[in-house]
């Protein structure tokens, strides 16, 4: 789950990491007043929504007086924000936050992932942070140091000040450093959080160590354990398909095929999917029904894939193990009916139940075509949709 900017530096203040002060707003008036009461002389209007390089495309603006704060408040609220992480389609904007400027005197990077192979935390941190801090990863690694930290410790002070010491901090302001490295750890541990990052953190004219930025990702497996993380959901920032999915605790993600693909396991479902674009075409979804698929969760999925009007044909393919082949045929019958299906759909599936599975789409009198492996069923949904 994402959360904006505002809302992972208020969970960063609860750890001590320190932010410039700022309101969220979500008008041009709500914008003007935050900037009235934070007072000052400059004042950072920023879009809100759940993809990076905002600044590059437009969304961040530095305003000078309350005129020009309305001003980029009115551009930006409402526009369809373009970056590398949106797409070409954009984002629309809904919300702002208004900030007080900050005296800039060198932008840093840190952030913090779960590392698989050591399971451990992985802190990344750069003396080259701001918006270009893509191209330093890919041109001059190097400059981007790491740290595994032990869950069993947390970040050890001598770590921490290592770290600061490498990316350029004064030892004046590493004491701060270290105390922002260290709270982000603990944010990051504390919150379940599967991605932490600041980008930029900024050592100010009179050594100050600020977290300029936020973006904070959580492990959604976690959720259960944070209502307060779960109440700063914003459903406006995710794919309404997607959010009807998760009633009913499918695992849904919209690609930009015209196959939908129906399948138990998130493995084969990528196998499935590889499969289709092996024999030339494109799938238009993930979509694992798990283990525990009743006839209504099969309904439902039916009928989340063919909401997209890119759909020219479903496949089906089940490998039958805890979820018995009979119960999927029973709700693919169910659901090709309920949803009065008019594209090709073929069915695979063995496993548990498998004859009596088959038996029933057989028996339902629909014109399902069958498939006796992966391969042949991607091959015959590819020949349906293409009309061959």
């Amino acid at each position: 789950m994402k959360i904006h900017e505002y809302q992972g530096k208020e969970i960063l203040r609860k750890f001590g990491v320190a932010t410039p002060r700022g309101k969220a707003c979500f008008s041009v008036d709500e914008a003007v007043k935050a900037a009235e009461e934070l007072g000052g002389k400059v004042w950072v209007v920023k879009a809100q929504i759940h993809a990076g390089g905002r600044g590059k495309g437009g969304g961040v603006k530095v305003a000078k007086s309350m005129d020009e704060v309305r001003q980029y408040a009115g551009q930006i609220l409402g526009m369809q924000l373009k970056t590398h992480q949106t797409g070409p389609e954009g984002q629309k904007v809904r919300r702002l936050l208004v900030e007080e400027g900050a005296d800039i005197k060198k932008e840093l990077y840190i952030g913090m992932v779960v590392d698989r192979v050591t399971q451990k935390v992985c802190l990344m941190a750069s003396s080259e942070g701001g918006m270009d801090i893509e191209e330093v990863a890919a041109h001059t690694p190097e400059k981007i140091h790491k740290v595994f930290v032990d869950p069993a410790t947390g970040l050890k002070d001598v770590e921490a000040g290592d770290v600061a010491r490498k990316i350029g901090v004064p030892e004046a302001s590493v004491p701060q450093a270290r105390s922002v490295l260290q709270g982000l750890y603990r944010a990051f541990w504390e919150s379940d959080a599967s991605l932490a990052e600041i980008n930029p953190l900024i050592l100010t004219g009179d050594g100050k160590v600020i977290a300029l930025d936020a973006k904070m990702n959580f492990d959604s497996n976690a959720l259960f354990r944070h209502e307060d993380i779960v109440a700063m959901r914003d459903l406006d920032e995710e794919d309404p398909a997607e959010i009807e999915a998760s009633k009913f605790d499918l695992s849904y993600i919209s690609l930009d095929g015209n196959i939908g693909c129906l399948v138990n396991g998130a493995g084969l479902a990528m196998a499935t999917m590889d499969t289709i674009k092996l024999f030339g075409a494109e799938p238009a979804n993930f979509l694992d029904v798990g283990g525990g698929a009743t006839t209504e969760k099969v309904t439902e999925a039916f009928k989340l894939m063919l909401a997209n009007p890119k759909v020219k044909g479903i496949l089906v393919n089940i490998f039958g193990g805890i979820m018995k082949c009979d119960t999927i045929a029973t709700g693919v019958v169910a659901a090709a009916r309920e949803v009065h299906l008019s594209v090709p759909l073929v069915v695979r599936m063995r496993g548990t139940n498998e004859d009596i599975g088959k038996q029933i789409l057989k028996d339902s009198g629909l014109p399902i075509i069958s498939a006796s492996d992966m391969a042949d069923a991607a091959q015959k949904i590819v020949a349906a949709v293409s009309g061959k």
